[in-house]
């Protein structure tokens, strides 16, 4: 089975075109339909978004003169599973020791 991730580059892509902070991006957003807070933008910024609009999408790629496969490059990050044989991640049973007390003691 294969696991499927995502490189994501506008902060590289913004580095490029000298955009340094990420509040630079708010009104150029803006101007584009797309308002967005400070705090939306940063993370938008700094991690991989899980769900991405198509205006916001696209305003990013006008923004910065490139395309969607520029910003978003899928990459598998897992591409086999170990084969499970019989009994393997099985853990055994918990046995119970008694300690007596030894006779006449």
């Amino acid at each position: 089975m294969k696991k499927m991730g995502v490189r994501w580059n506008l902060r590289q892509l913004m580095a490029t075109r000298d955009m340094f902070n990420t509040s630079d991006l708010v009104p150029l957003l803006a101007e584009r339909g797309v308002d967005l807070s400070r705090e939306q933008v940063y993370r938008l910024v700094t991690q991989p978004p899980q769900r991405l609009s198509m205006d916001t999408l696209a305003a990013l790629c006008d923004i910065l003169g490139c395309t969607p496969n520029d910003l978003i490059q899928v990459e598998v990050t897992n591409t086999s599973v170990a084969k499970r044989t019989a009994g393997a991640g099985v853990t055994p049973p918990v046995q119970h020791t008694r300690i007596r007390r030894p006779e006449g003691a």
